[in-house]
């Protein structure tokens, strides 16, 4: 059987990082549910292509409508291998921290960290207020994995590409289900440009 993966696509700036995670998980061969918010629609339209969010979703398979409170990713019932949030907006991350389940999205995650799954969260903003501090303290100690979308520039990224690339393949490693993807640091003298 084929490992279940839930990825949550948020309204928050890196729209190219949750489709790329989907790319990996689909290349792994993960039975991947995605489940995206409408400010989702927007940053992806914007960042990617006005069609981009019509395109993810004529490719997915497992695909769960926001509103959609019923959909299997919503109970503990449905084993999954974990949840990752990318891009994770700020809102999204606060309604995690906070058990606000108000959308499939962020009961999705309220039942990986019940359930004590992996549950990664992409968190993208900046700079930092001491809400945005408390909220991803919060989910934290609450089991999540506040991973924000910081470049590797130690390995030497060359485009915009090779840093979504690296990111993306990082939060999937972190479910700790597959064979790491990563690029990983063997030295400077492996990356001496």
């Amino acid at each position: 059987m084929s490992p279940r993966v839930v990825l949550g696509i948020s309204g928050a700036s890196g729209a190219a990082i949750g489709g790329r995670i989907f790319d990996i998980l689909q290349s792994l061969g993960a039975e991947t549910h995605v489940v995206a918010t409408r400010a989702a629609a927007r940053t992806l339209a914007e960042e990617i292509a006005p069609d981009a969010m019509k395109r993810l979703r004529a490719q997915t398979p497992h695909w769960h409508d926001i509103d959609n409170i019923g959909a299997p990713i919503a109970s503990g019932s449905f084993p999954t291998a974990g949840m990752i949030v990318a891009p994770c907006s700020v809102r999204t991350l606060s309604a995690i921290a906070h058990c606000h389940s108000d959308s499939l999205l962020t009961r999705a995650a309220d039942v990986h960290l019940k359930e004590r799954r992996p549950l990664i969260l992409l968190t993208r903003e900046t700079p930092l207020h001491l809400g945005h501090l408390r909220a991803m303290l919060a989910a934290t100690e609450a089991g999540a994995i506040v991973m924000p979308p910081v470049p590797a520039f130690y390995l030497g990224p060359r485009s915009v590409d090779d840093i979504i690339d690296q990111i993306a393949h990082r939060a999937v490693d972190l479910l700790r289900v597959f064979e790491p993807t990563a690029r990983e640091w063997r030295g400077p003298e492996s990356y001496a440009g």
